[in-house]
Formats: structure tokens, C-alpha cells, sequence
């Protein structure tokens, strides 16, 4: 048999995200002047308490192995924070600590799909989704929402894509990357759906503390003991606690699922890094007040950069209610030209706004929303306004 890459690993597109991110960072180290909406991470420095816990991990020699699935005291500290935040009781025995939410994920399909196996997705959706499923051999089954209604997809919607094969249904809320939240009786028809039909939901909840509008996280798996049995709960420490570079993500979920998700872990990855674990511990048990001045922050940055989209022609977007994306509508700029280039989609318009404006936005087509592209407020208010003049003078600068 000739040598060569497999099949497999041949079909599994890069990460758009990543890539723009990249590109625009790469860039910017250059000398050009680029103003990133692309990046998926706060622009904060992981607190100081935190950051001062890995120093004294490292000074202990905290630096070994750990169990597979974690620390038993981070899988402690994980379970009251469920329990806290989300009402949610789990043993440690049902919580895997993993090398990032993104890393939880992608095991979770790992452990629970057989080759054929459907997902339900809900769109837009996070690049990565659709992705991990057909990399564990099962088969997504996109579900569009409509901007009009936030983008939100309910029971009803949902249930004609219900098959026998459906394995399991994505529930991402706070979203990425249209930031709409999943209200408790839009979950509470999503959760009957899923006892009725006997599927797994896996509950993406990595942006529940970044939240907006007085509008309150709720995890679906708080919603009854029989959705409790079948929901798997992911979150994290990179978003809330700006620690994405830290990677540390977690599981939760029925005991059988996270014995064998821990053996994939085992022999996969071994375990999470030590240090990040021990420093984890400290940010769930430290008080959430650099969170809190954090999402306040973003509030402001969220409104401005709202208003900023809605005052020009051609471009629009809704006002997300939760995480730190816009999703802009772009479908008044289709088949309008920029200097003899025709824009015929999201693609096409990010290439052309990062070449010619130096504004690195990334395109919805990799969250199955072509109209559209998404800009994360995750960075200054000085850069939303540089970056959304640069946007304007583009949009006035079109023939057609």
C-alpha cells in the first residue's frame, strides 16, 4: 500500500477562525496596521490570583502526572461550581477535565458516536462542531435559525430532522458566534424532544457567565432528572477566566460516559497540564468579580459596536444577548464590486476587508451562515471604532 495521509485525516478542514486569526496576527508582527474582530478570547490578562496560584504550583513541584480525568480537587471544585451556578449535582466520579472545552468536545463525540450515528447542529454554529462529528464518524445535521427569531431554534423546528439515528443534539448557549441565549421554555420543549426520542445533549456552556440584558444562563440539564441523565455539560476555564491559553475544559455527565471518556483521555492525551489545573482551582474558588468587570466592559463594547453596524448602508446585525460576537448581516453587499472584485460571499468580502482595509472579520460560511461575517468585541473600544470606519469608507468605496 502506497504511503500517504488517510482518508480521514484528508477530509477535516482547517479552522477558519484560527487561520484569519493567524493571518491577521501575522500581519500586524509585520508593521501593518490590522484591527482583529476575528479573535475567539478576551483581550484580558488571566487574573492575578489565578496567574499567582501557577507560580506557587510550580514553586510546590506540582509539575507530575495527574489522574487521567484531573485533579480530584479540581474535580471537586468543579462540581460545586455546578452546583452553584447551575443547581447541578455531580459526583467527581462524573466530571473529565480535559486540555480545553474544544478538547472536551471533541472526546465526548469520540465516546458516544458509531460510524452513521446523526448530530443535530443548530446554526449558525461554532466552525469546529460539524468537524468533530464527522471526525468521530457520524454525520451532522445542520438546523438553521432565523435571524428574526435571534437565530434561536426550537423543538418544533428540530423535531422533522429527528431520525434513528440521531445520536445526540449540540446546544451552544451563550452562542458562538451569533451570541443569542436558549430561554428556559425554548429548553424545556428541546429537553422533552430529547426524551422522547432517547438522544444525548451535549450543552456547550463555555460563555454562560458572559451574559447581557438581564438575560440568565440555564443549563438544560437543570431542567429534570431524565434530561439530567441525558445531557453532557461542557465548560471551561478560557473564556470567563481568560485563560484560553491555559486549556483546561471540562465534562459532566452520566457516569458511564465519563469512565469511558476518561479512557479515550488516557490513552489519547494522558492528562491536562498540572499547573493549569492547580491555578483552575483557584479561579473557581476565588470569587467571580474579574468576571463581573470583564462582562461589563464587553457590554459597552457590545452596544457600541452594535450601533456603529446599524448606522451603515448595507450591513446590519441584531443585538446579541450573550458571549462576545456580532453576527453582521452582509447580504445587501452581495454582488456589489471593490476595485473591479466582485463580493460574492462572506469569503470573498473578509479577503477583500483584510487585503484593503486591514480588517480581519471571519466569514460565516464556516458557521453555516454565508450572509453573514463575525466580530468579536473582545478587544478595545478605540479598535471597534477604527475598525468599523475602515468597514464604512469600504462600503462607500463599492460600484453596483
Amino acid at each position: 500500500m502506497p504511503i500517504g495521509i488517510s482518508q480521514r485525516s484528508a477530509a477535516i478542514a482547517p479552522s477558519v477562525t484560527l487561520a484569519i486569526d493567524a493571518k491577521a496576527k501575522e500581519m500586524a508582527a509585520s508593521g501593518l496596521d490590522v484591527v482583529g474582530f476575528g479573535a475567539g478570547e478576551p483581550d484580558y490578562i488571566t487574573p492575578a490570583h489565578i496567574r499567582e496560584a501557577a507560580k506557587q504550583a510550580l514553586d510546590k513541584g506540582m509539575t507530575k502526572y495527574t489522574p487521567s480525568s484531573g485533579t480530584l480537587d479540581l474535580r471537586k471544585a468543579i462540581c460545586e461550581k455546578l452546583q452553584r451556578d447551575q443547581g447541578l449535582s455531580y459526583k467527581p466520579v462524573e466530571i473529565v477535565v480535559s486540555n480545553g472545552a474544544k478538547h472536551s468536545l471533541s472526546q465526548v463525540f469520540q465516546t458516544i458516536i458509531d460510524p452513521g450515528d446523526e448530530v443535530l447542529v443548530p446554526a449558525p454554529c461554532w466552525v469546529s462542531y460539524t468537524e468533530m462529528v464527522s471526525m468521530a464518524g457520524g454525520v451532522p445535521v445542520v438546523v438553521m435559525g432565523d435571524e428574526k427569531d435571534d437565530f434561536l431554534v426550537n423543538a418544533e423546528q428540530l423535531r422533522p430532522y429527528v431520525t434513528s439515528k440521531t445520536k445526540a443534539l449540540i446546544l451552544n448557549s451563550p452562542n458562538n458566534p451569533n451570541g443569542c441565549v436558549w430561554g428556559e421554555e425554548l429548553l424545556r420543549g428541546i429537553a422533552q424532544l430529547a426524551v422522547e426520542n432517547d438522544f444525548y445533549v451535549v450543552s456547550d456552556e463555555i460563555y454562560e457567565k458572559l451574559i447581557y440584558d438581564g438575560e440568565r444562563h440555564v443549563s438544560i440539564a437543570s431542567l429534570g432528572d431524565d434530561i439530567f441523565k441525558r445531557t453532557i455539560v461542557i465548560a471551561g476555564m478560557s473564556k470567563a477566566y481568560a485563560m484560553t491559553g491555559w486549556r483546561i475544559g471540562f465534562a459532566a455527565g452520566p457516569k458511564d460516559v465519563m469512565e469511558a471518556l476518561s479512557n479515550y483521555q488516557s490513552q489519547a492525551a494522558s492528562n491536562p497540564n498540572s499547573i493549569a489545573q492547580f491555578a483552575s482551582v483557584e479561579g473557581l474558588r476565588g470569587g467571580d468579580d474579574s468576571i463581573t468587570e470583564m462582562a461589563v466592559e464587553f457590554d459597552r463594547r457590545r452596544r457600541r459596536l452594535v450601533e456603529r453596524i446599524n448606522a451603515i448602508a448595507f450591513i446590519s446585525c441584531r443585538m446579541p444577548k450573550g458571549a462576545f460576537y456580532v453576527m453582521m448581516n452582509i447580504q445587501g453587499l452581495i454582488g456589489k464590486s471593490y476595485k473591479g472584485r466582485k463580493i460574492e460571499g462572506s469569503m470573498s468580502l473578509s479577503e477583500m476587508l483584510l487585503s484593503e482595509k486591514l480588517v480581519a472579520v471571519v466569514p460565516g460560511k464556516a458557521f453555516e451562515a454565508d450572509g453573514y461575517v463575525r466580530l468579536s468585541f473582545a478587544t478595545s473600544m478605540a479598535n471597534i471604532d477604527k475598525g468599523m470606519d475602515r468597514i464604512a469608507e469600504f462600503i462607500g468605496e463599492l460600484d453596483g
